[in-house]
């Protein structure tokens, strides 16, 4: 399957996943904080972490024919900046600063973490 094919239907697998995973989590947590996009990114940056672990470093890059459908396409579309950035500007449109500082530097903070646990469970397993 040529390369392009493959970012577009791991894209259209992830956006359907995070489309999914954020009704529910909007249904859960509410509207009040954008928890959805949040537990997206950390979650995807963890699944990065992992992938990038298996698909680049163990596997010799025998599998790395699966990272753009994987790591551009799935997580690509699951994880989303730009749905961040608007979440971000409402929060603080609505003077909800402290809100905001959280949203931000949470989501960032715990994504790096998130990825670097990723990586090193992926190592600590092979």
């Amino acid at each position: 399957m040529p390369v392009i094919l493959q970012v577009a239907l791991g894209g259209a697998i992830g956006a359907s996943m995070r489309y999914v995973g954020g009704g529910v989590i909007l249904r859960a947590m509410g509207p009040n904080f954008p928890y959805g996009t949040m537990l997206a990114n950390i979650l995807g940056s963890f699944i990065m972490g992992l992938a990038a672990v298996y698909l680049m470093e163990r596997m010799d890059g025998s599998f790395s024919r699966y990272a753009p459908f994987l790591m551009t396409g799935v997580l690509g579309g699951f994880t989303t900046f730009s749905a961040f950035s608007l979440d971000a500007v409402y929060l603080i449109e609505r003077s909800r600063f402290l809100a905001a500082s959280l949203y931000m530097g949470g989501s960032v903070l715990l994504a790096m973490l998130a990825l670097v646990a990723g990586m090193a469970l992926a190592r600590s397993l092979t």
